[in-house]
């Protein structure tokens, strides 16, 4: 009689672990990070990152960046089409678009780095596609009558908090 009931509460406790998933590991990762809230949020609204190790868990962050980067490049680039006759604000939105889109860049070129196992290229792509966003706040600058949209701003702050997520 014992027998069965430890036969049962060790099914029950693979059962649990297989359906939980590793939510654990989420958690203790995403402690170790600046924006760990943000974390938890990716991570929780990925039902793959429950089955996923730490290196599963970056390349997912690495997806919602790369997703992040396109839109915004892809809004971007929309902009230029539904804005004034500005010439110089053309130019910019423009030049935040590529930006935006060599962020997306690096970001894939990071997932390559994590297959091949380069973790220091990987590194740096990630901080590369951090660091372009600051080239299109830094166009805006370059021209003191244009204002920093906050719907860029606020792009750009995300997806910087993304990628310091994944470091």
């Amino acid at each position: 009689m014992t027998s069965s009931v430890y036969m049962f509460l060790l099914i029950s406790l693979i059962l649990t672990s297989l359906t939980n998933g590793d939510a654990g590991l989420i958690q203790t990762t995403c402690k170790t990070t600046k924006y760990a809230d943000l974390c938890v949020s990716i991570l929780h609204s990925d039902p793959t990152s429950l089955n996923s190790d730490t290196k599963g868990l970056a390349l997912i962050l690495i997806r919602v960046a790369t997703a992040n980067a396109t839109a915004t490049s892809t809004f971007l680039s929309s902009q230029l089409l539904t804005t004034t006759n500005d010439t110089t604000l053309k130019t910019v939105l423009k030049e935040c678009s590529h930006m935006y889109a060599f962020s997306g860049d690096a970001l894939r070129a990071s997932v390559q780095d994590f297959a091949s196992e380069s973790y220091d290229y990987a590194y740096m792509h990630v901080m590369a596609a951090a660091d372009y966003p600051n080239a299109c706040r830094n166009a805006f600058r370059r021209y003191p009558k244009l204002i920093y949209p906050q719907a860029i701003a606020s792009r750009e702050d995300e997806l910087k908090h993304i990628c310091d997520v994944v470091l």
